[in-house]
């Protein structure tokens, strides 16, 4: 990075949490009562609320959490049996669905590092992944194939400071990769995972009584894994999946969903579908809580104006508390929130940090309030796989360049600056 000057700005307002948190040798902010491990917390769960649905989808199949586990551990031995084990990538490159949670789980129950390749990607760049990751086994059902089977088994060896999960972004920002992108392997720790997972669980303020969370986002990206079914899951709530988006509206009366969670993007797409089905008897009263998440880039894909989705979305959703969640790949998906009553309609706003994550502004107006935005906390990513050229690219001590130009008020609310 060339000399340019980095400059800290502090918290303007408590996290948006109950859990403390104390700041490392390292400067970051870290939370002081996590478990071990994600595979941990995820086995108290299953102990807690056994006989509750975990999963669920719309017109297919469901799972309580005692099946759902019963099911992941067999996984787990079948790839223990395959050979596989601690530390080992598998690779899950299947359709978003159950079964993609149950190998997803039974990866990290064998004591493997997941790697997420999204379904929808052209062969050759899922090839790329793969091929990038070292991966020693491909979970790929796609077909219809069978996923492998064995005695039950649970690897409880991992600790906070262990790769957990290895997802991919583009190789020139910080969005999911794409079709004509380099792939950049993330590394997740455990910390990083918990970490994200409980800020989100505080600052979306979710209840645990028995959330039912439709989760519209790619299950194989951060924002859909890492920010919304593992959340689900650490309160004891259901994850209800549409596979089938053309029965998305009897599936929320159906499914008693009370959370509905997407991108800027897939709430355009679907809104003007459930808004006519409105007059028929779509009723939406019972959605409390509306996510919409996403990187910089997927909200500037959403259209804006007359046909906003956020403005469309308070008329489908009345009742609904609406957040926008801004994060990147290399901080778990999160780092940024705003209520969007409070947005005043300002599409350029990102939110406020929370959790553990801090900001910093980097260039020569960082001073003044403009610049690149940087992050650094405990869900922030230590580096990239294989790649240290683009972890110096990208990182200044624990701070990550996210590499959006923004501004950062008064108050503590930060904005993306166009003219950057």
């Amino acid at each position: 990075m060339s000399q340019q000057l980095l400059v800290e700005y502090p918290l303007m307002r408590p996290p948006a949490c109950d859990n403390p948190l104390a700041r490392g040798a390292d400067g970051v902010l870290r939370y002081g009562n996590l478990t071990p491990a994600l595979t941990e917390l995820l086995d108290l769960q299953v102990h807690a609320f056994s006989g509750r649905e975990a999963v669920v989808e719309i017109g297919g199949p469901r799972l309580t959490y005692r099946e759902l586990w019963h099911s992941a551990s067999r996984i787990a031995g079948g790839l223990q049996e395959h050979g596989i084990g601690y530390g080992d990538r598998v690779a899950i490159h299947m359709p978003a669905g159950l079964r993609w949670v149950q190998a997803f789980l039974g990866a990290l129950l064998s004591g493997a590092v997941p790697v997420l390749v999204h379904d929808g990607l052209p062969s050759a760049v899922a090839e790329r992944v793969i091929v990038d990751s070292s991966a020693d086994f491909v979970l790929d059902a796609r077909a219809g194939g069978e996923l492998p089977d064995g005695a039950a088994f649970i690897d409880d060896g991992a600790a906070l400071n262990d790769l957990a999960l290895l997802c991919y972004t583009s190789g020139a920002t910080s969005s999911p990769v794409c079709a004509d992108a380099t792939p950049k392997g993330v590394e997740l720790t455990n910390e990083n995972l918990l970490s994200a997972i409980r800020s989100v669980v505080g600052a979306l303020d979710l209840p645990t009584d028995g959330l039912r969370n439709l989760v519209l986002l790619p299950l194989a990206h951060a924002s859909g894994c890492v920010d919304q079914l593992l959340p689900t899951f650490a309160v004891g709530g259901t994850v209800v999946l549409a596979p089938d988006t053309r029965r998305l509206a009897e599936g929320i009366a159906a499914e008693r969903v009370d959370m509905v969670s997407a991108t800027p993007r897939i709430f355009a797409r679907l809104l003007p579908e459930l808004a006519a089905l409105r007059p028929d008897g779509l009723r939406t009263e019972g959605v409390s809580r509306i996510s919409s998440a996403g990187h910089r880039a997927e909200r500037a894909a959403a259209p804006t104006g007359p046909a906003d989705p956020a403005v469309t979305l308070r008329e489908m959703f009345p009742v609904a508390r609406q957040w926008s969640v801004w994060g990147a790949t290399e901080t778990s998906g999160i780092g940024l929130a705003v209520d969007d009553a409070a947005a005043d309609a300002d599409a350029r706003v990102l939110g406020f940090p929370f959790g553990g994550t801090e900001l910093a502004l980097f260039g020569p107006g960082a001073e003044a309030g403009h610049g690149e935005l940087l992050c650094r906390g405990p869900n922030v990513t230590r580096r990239y796989w294989n790649d240290p050229e683009a972890t110096a690219d990208r990182f200044t001590g624990s701070w990550f360049h996210t590499g959006d130009q923004v501004t950062i008020d008064a108050d503590g609310l930060v904005r993306h600056d166009r003219a950057g």
